[in-house]
Parts: C-alpha cells; structure tokens; sequence
C-alpha cells in the first residue's frame, strides 16, 4: 500500500570505520588550500623541537662543568639561556596556535559550506526521509571531528614524530645502551594502543549517533509546531522523559569514552615508569662506579621524558585519528550522495516562456527505499520514536476524505497523466483528498521527477532545462505557508532581492496586505514569529501571495487551502488572487467555487488519475464524481 512510508533507520552500528589511502588522501585534499600555513607549522614545530632539546645539554653543563669550575660568568650565560629558551618556545607555540587555528577554522568552513551547499541540492525526497536533527548533527559535531584531524591530530603527530626521532638522535649520542632500554617498552605503548583504541573508537561512534537522535528530537519537538503540537496534547511531562532516555545515552557513553580514556592514559603512564625504572637503574649503577656523569643521566632523564611524552601521544594517535575517520566518514556519506533531481550538463537555459505546459503519458510513485539517504545512524531499537514520518505533500496522498467511501490510497500516486494547458489558460484540479492533486503540481517546478513519461514546458521536457532557470518562471503557493523568522519586508524580499521598496508595496497591494502592514507599529519592518506564527492563516497566505506576485513568475500553481478561513480573508484573498493570475498559466487545487467557475478546464482526479475533464457545467452534467464533489464541497463553500 501506497503511504507505508513508516520505515525505521536500524542499521548495524557494529561497523568499523576503515582507515585507507584514499580516504587518507581526501582529508588531507582539505588541508592542501593551507598549505603555506601547514609549511609554517612544521617551521615553527622543528625550531621548538630544536629548543627543547637544548634545555638538557644546558642542565647537563651546568651539572657536570659549570658548578664544580666555579664558573660564575658561564652560570649566568647559561641561567640566562634556561629562562630565554621558554620564552621562545612560547613565542612559537601562539605563532603555531594562530597558525593552527586558522588552518582548523578553514576547515570547518569548508566543510560546513560543502555540505550546505550539497544539501540545497538534494531532492524532496531526502529531506521528507530525514531527521533535521541528524543533518544538524553532521554539520555540527561531525564536521568538529573531522577538522581535529587536520588542525590537531596530524600536527600533533607530526611533532611527535619530529620530536621523538630528534630526541632517540640525541640519546644515542649520549649514551646506546641507555637508549636501548628506554626503546624497549615501545611495543608495549603500540599494544596498549590497538587493544584500547578500537574500544574508544567505537564509543565515539556510539557516541555520534546518540548525539544525532538527540538532536533530532530537539529539532522535532521544540520548533513552534512541534511545541504546540505537545501543548495541545499535555505531553510535556512525555516528552521531556523522552529527551532524558535519550541525553542519558549520550550522558553514559561520554562516562564510558572517559573512563577508557584514563584508564589508557594509566597504562601508556605504567610503561613509560616501567622504561624510567631501568633507565635510571641502569643509569644510576654507571655513575656509581665512575662509567657516567651525573649531568649525563640528569640530561638522560629529561630526554627520556620527551620521548615517552612524544610516544604516549603518538600511541594515541591512531584513537583520535581514527575517531575523526568516523566523522570524515558521516561527512563524506553527505557529500557523495548521488543528486536525484540532477541537473545535464548542457541543460538549456530559458529566459522567457509563453507558459504552455504538457503532461505525455506520467506515471509517478513515492520511492521509499533507503537509496540515496543516509546510513549508519543507531537507533538502539526504538523503533517507534525513530521511524521516519510520513512528509506533508506525500501525506496528502495517503489521507482519506472522511466523506469518501472509496480510499485514495494505493502503489502509484500517478497514473498515465496527460493533458496540455495552454499558454495563459487556468486549470483547476478537484478531487478527493490524497487523488494526486499536491503530488501532481510537485512534478512541475521539479520537486520531484516523474517514474514514466515526461512533462514539456513550450516543448522543452523539464529534465533538459537549467534548474535555476525553470524555477524563476514559476511561482507556488503551498498549501501550508511558511515564513521565515524575519521581518514581513525580508519575507517578501526573498522572492525578489533586487525589487525596491515601491515595488514591494505595490506587490503588498496586489496581495490585499498592504493595507494591514501599513497599520502595524514596524510595519514592514515587523517580525512575523517563527514560521509566521505572529500572523493568522489568511496574513500569511496574503504575505505569501505578495511574495510570489513580487517574483513575477509566468507560470502559477496555487494550492488554495483558504476553506478554513474567515469570510473577511477570503475575500480579500479571492479579489488578489484575481489580479495575480491575470495573463498568466495557472494550475490550481481548487477549494472555492469562484475559482472552478472561472477555470478554462478542469481536472477531476481520483486514485491517481485523470477520470473527468471540462468546463463546470459540462462535468455537472456528467453527474460523476465532480458531481458528487460539487454537492458536497463546492456548492456548499460557493454560498
């Protein structure tokens, strides 16, 4: 059955993310616009390396030749030299932090604006069949995540890398055996890492996911619908349980995540005392009997902690790398969906159409397979709280008209539609709830593609058309108005960002609204509340008419939807809607009489299809199902 659109995300979960060159090589393409900030980096990384190194031999000179000579001068030299080196390192550590910085926050915007961007690309279907809040999720924490690996782990790794071959060069230049016992727990600090790494990884990953459910929810229940939709039920005290069963995850996988964390801290510390141990044992028993200097095993040590810091880090490495793959990965699986409404290479731009628009034989159905949607979220077997609902216009073929005995709903939202509107004509579509109507004016500015057939605006099909270019000569009101969370002047504005203010006045007044504008305190300058929730249904919809009257479009497809408003509103819809559909092709859901009166033709849908075509009168005297609708509906609404 058509509609059974209720699927839930369960997906494994248990996968590892698989660390290869190719994914190496992706991430680091990001870093590559850094370039000469990275090359700075690494600069600024030796001449640190370079410093600390020097602190030991100093320690060691003044240990073993400085203080038994007596050397007053050279004793200052060299206190001198222990305070400057300090303060030159931390001049390179704020060099190397800014220069970080700028590398991380580069990344971040790339990312994020690589995944907005893609995102605006994306089909109906995508978002009808995701969560904001996962999207939320993947712009947000995991593009975080994939930066760390960049800006942190990488540089990390490579001063380590830097630092600890500088500092093995140096101990062996001192002393070979002593080096050799210090290398030896190295294994050691490689086991700790692979036994523990895989554990913090996959806690990272859970820990992902559970954030993502999070914010979903979030997203869900406290936009202004989702909030009066709880109000109204007194699910408060429901939801807000909800949001702790959910928080507490993310809560008790963070408590996990740190635990293993120090507990692989402890045992990275263990081996480094265990190779401390027998250096300074070793060490120490040498100096006793005459072998080395005291200043020797000072410098010795302070070298030996270098190291271990430098291994200890390195050892978590892997970890951290391996939890920003994860990230990479979810962001990546962003980036590399395929774009259903795709746009040819050498599609044809179109400045201006006469408006005749042809349907050839279209049949559409509702893809509910998980192609082209995103993987990999954890749903931990909620499977109620986590499956996807049913999105408004797809809704709308599923819905049966209480008055209807006949259900709408079926495999197919469309079958074998074909007809042609001519240039400047008005055509109605009538017929029960969840015919096809909402389903059938989507295909037309391509919020959809059809399954079969094809659809020709001035005989060009849609899918050989630039994109941008077929939308401007169309303009739709939906049927649930949406405004942003502005000013009534941003509103209108996004239809037309070079439109004056005259002319947003004069499209206020084609739309009946100007007058009600004009009486606020702000006027066009007045917040309308989220989703326009500061203004009634019939403001809204006289905005929303104002806003395409602005965009001056050749081509109109109206969902009405005016038959819950008051008489005063409709009204003054009715009058604007007269004006804004004069000369131009429209495509109307009918809801009032007037409209289907004045329609050149009409299309009667059921389950589907096209079952009647004509005038108002020549489908009365049909006495079919248009006949039947206008006793029920229209003729009643037309009083």
């Amino acid at each position: 059955m058509h509609g059974s659109g209720w699927r839930s995300y369960i997906r494994s979960g248990d996968e590892k993310p698989k660390f290869t060159w190719g994914l190496f090589k992706r991430v680091m393409q990001y870093g590559q616009a850094y370039g000469w900030h990275l090359l700075g980096m690494l600069v600024l990384i030796l001449i640190s390396s370079g410093l600390s190194l020097i602190s030991p031999l100093v320690v060691r000179n003044l240990i073993d030749t400085t203080i038994p000579a007596k050397d007053v001068k050279m004793l200052i030299m060299l206190s001198i030299g222990l305070l400057a080196i300090p303060i030159l390192k931390g001049v390179c550590s704020v060099l190397q932090r800014k220069l970080n910085t700028t590398v991380g926050e580069g990344v971040i915007f790339d990312l994020r604006y690589a995944l907005y961007e893609k995102l605006q690309r994306m089909s109906l279907r995508f978002f009808t069949h995701t969560r904001i809040g996962e999207l939320m999720s993947r712009l947000n924490n995991d593009v975080m995540g994939a930066q760390n690996a960049i800006s942190n782990t990488i540089v990390n790794m490579v001063t380590d890398v830097i630092q600890a071959v500088a500092v093995i060069s140096m101990m062996v230049s001192i002393e070979w055996r002593l080096t050799l016992i210090s290398i030896a727990v190295v294994p050691l600090f490689i086991l700790a890492a692979r036994i523990l790494g895989e554990k913090l990884r996959d806690v990272a990953r859970q820990q992902m996911d559970g954030n993502a459910r999070m914010n979903a929810m979030m997203n869900e229940t406290l936009n202004i619908g989702g909030v009066l939709l709880v109000k109204l039920f007194g699910r408060q005290g429901t939801e807000a349980q909800r949001f702790a069963q959910r928080a507490s995850v993310v809560r008790d996988l963070g408590v996990k995540r740190a635990v293993i964390g120090s507990i692989f801290f402890m045992i990275i510390s263990l081996f480094g005392a265990v190779g401390s141990a027998l250096v300074y044992g070793y060490g120490g028993f040498q100096a006793i009997v005459g072998n080395f200097t005291v200043g020797t095993i000072v410098a010795f040590g302070s070298y030996l902690g270098m190291l271990y810091a430098s291994l200890q880090s390195l050892a978590n490495a892997p970890v951290e790398f391996s939890t920003s793959v994860v990230s990479f990965e979810r962001v990546f699986e962003v980036l590399d969906l395929p774009v259903e409404i795709a746009e040819k290479p050498d599609a044809k731009e179109i400045s201006a159409v006469s408006g005749e628009i042809r349907f050839e034989h279209v049949h559409f159905q509702y893809d509910d397979s998980a192609d082209h949607l995103l993987s990999d979220v954890r749903r931990f077997g909620q499977l109620s709280d986590d499956t996807a609902v049913l999105s408004d216009e797809k809704a709308e073929e599923v819905q049966v008209e209480g008055a209807q005995e006949e259900t709408q709903a079926r495999d197919a939202a469309l079958h074998n539609i074909h007809f042609t509107i001519p240039a400047g004509n008005l055509f109605a579509l009538v017929g029960p709830s969840g015919a096809g109507k909402t389903t059938l004016t989507y295909l037309i500015p391509r919020l959809y593609d059809p399954t079969k057939g094809r659809i020709l605006l001035d005989g060009y099909d849609l899918r050989e058309l630039q994109l941008a270019s077929l939308v401007a000569q169309i303009g739709m009101v939906t049927q649930e108005t949406y405004l942003f969370h502005d000013t009534i002047y941003t509103n209108l504005l996004y239809a037309n960002e070079s439109a004056t203010q005259a002319e947003i006045e004069e499209a206020a007044k084609a739309a009946n609204i100007h007058n009600f504008i004009a009486q606020l305190p702000e006027k066009y300058n007045t917040i309308v509340g989220e989703r326009g929730y500061r203004l009634s249904g019939g403001e809204k919809q006289r905005i929303a008419l104002a806003r395409v009257i602005l965009k001056d479009p050749r081509i109109l497809i109206l969902d009405e939807a005016t038959s819950s408003l008051d008489s005063e509103s409709e009204i003054l819809i009715q009058e604007a809607l007269s004006r804004v559909m004069a000369g131009r092709t429209s495509i109307v859901i009918a809801h009032r009489l007037s409209t289907i009166l004045a329609a050149d033709q009409i299309l009667v849908l059921n389950r589907g299809r096209v079952v009647e075509r004509g005038k108002h009168t020549e489908l009365l005297q049909l006495d079919g199902i248009y006949a039947g609708l206008y006793e029920k509906q229209f003729k009643k609404a037309g009083k």
